[in-house]
């Protein structure tokens, strides 16, 4: 059914006073997925017509989206979408500084360890030199990624592993924020062999700090990048030190569509939102933000590239591995962050007269306020 934004709003009003263990009747439910569904669907046709305006707009392999010289687009996420996946290299579980976005806001003071010498690959626990076993065994990934939370903050334990990745011909990048990088650690993830750096200018307002360590970073790593959630405070702040950003010598921008969760969704409240696919739940306003981005971009012709890692980039990351892995057809983990679904978050899309339906229809009788919904 395509339900009118005026019905869904009178529901979702409803739902969202519901006790949130109280189960909804097969009708309600269908209420509220047709709700998602044109919510979605209207999404998805305004990011359609920002679309059509980034020229040189390019497809990889048809799973998600860039705009610049397809030769500098990352081998980190090459491999993500087309190779063996993200694989996932955790070890530490602190950070020194606190982002609105973060998906552990407010419990970085509570991330279990993974252990004193210990690092986390696929689940599993192993040392520094149980790493050989490791790659004469299983089939060696195309790439790897150091995350979880910020590296730098014990940058030193992570030369040695990163040299055995190294050797085996594996790509390896890395997340940061920045602000603990100096000459004498870059210069050493450089000698270890590490291929790309990620830098999250979101996570300090686009510092000029950290904007000097990107440029230092260029001198011993080969690739440098900027990896940063999608909001309004950092397309502001990039604005402002363009010119700045783009002289570090940086090839590539992954613009993350910024989805949330029970942590981090309380410092978005009263934002419109939308949900792809029954899973990622995101501001309305993220995606369209790389889509501006990737316009001007295009328009002003900058030596980069900038890539649209949205939902639904993710949603093919995960088709992806689970191939790899020999999952069955239509297998995936993408999935939804929370538990239920958080009607109250909708509401002040529902509530925006900007946002419109694609197209609408009367509700059938059955499901209109003031009906008995089972």
């Amino acid at each position: 059914m395509k339900i009118s934004k005026r019905d869904a709003l009178l529901w979702f009003s409803f739902f969202a006073q519901l006790d949130e263990e109280e189960p909804l009747m097969p009708r309600q439910q269908e209420l509220v997925l047709a709700t998602l569904s044109q919510i979605e669907l209207a999404q998805e046709a305004r990011i359609a017509a920002l679309r059509a305006q980034i020229s040189g707009l390019q497809t990889l392999a048809g799973r998600t989206y860039f705009v610049g010289d397809a030769e500098k687009f990352s081998k980190g996420c090459r491999s993500c979408l087309t190779g063996t996946g993200l694989s996932a290299i955790r070890k530490t579980n602190r950070c020194n500084i606190n982002c609105p976005f973060c998906y552990n806001y407010g419990e970085l003071d509570c991330q279990p360890p993974i252990g004193e010498g210990m690092w986390e690959i696929g689940g599993t626990k192993f040392r520094e030199e149980d790493i050989d076993l490791l790659l004469s065994i299983q089939k060696k990934p195309t790439g790897v990624s150091y995350v979880y939370l910020e590296p730098f903050m014990e940058i030193e334990k992570y030369y040695g592993i990163i040299r055995k990745f190294h050797e085996a011909g594996v790509h390896q990048h890395m997340y940061t924020n920045g602000t603990l990088c100096t000459e004498e650690n870059l210069r050493a993830l450089g000698e270890a062999g590490l291929d790309e750096l990620r830098f999250n200018l979101g996570g300090t307002n686009c510092a000029d700090k950290v904007i000097a360590n990107m440029k230092l970073a260029k001198q011993y790593i080969p690739t440098i990048a900027v990896e940063t959630p999608m909001t309004p405070e950092f397309f502001e702040q990039f604005q402002q030190k363009k010119a700045k950003i783009l002289s570090t010598g940086i090839t590539f921008i992954n613009c993350a569509e910024l989805h949330l969760n029970p942590n981090n969704i309380g410092n978005y409240e009263g934002e419109p939102m939308y949900m792809t696919r029954h899973g990622y739940l995101s501001p309305i306003w993220s995606h369209e933000l790389t889509c501006r981005l990737m316009k001007q971009c295009a328009e002003e012709k900058w030596p980069i590239v900038i890539h649209d890692c949205c939902n639904m980039t993710k949603f093919a990351r995960d088709l992806n591995v689970k191939v790899h892995e020999g999952g069955w057809f239509g297998a995936s983990a993408y999935h939804s962050e929370f538990d239920g679904i958080p009607y109250a978050a909708f509401l002040p899309t529902l509530e925006d007269e900007d946002f419109r339906f694609v197209e609408e229809e009367e509700l059938p009788r059955g499901y209109r306020p003031g009906d008995i919904v089972l």
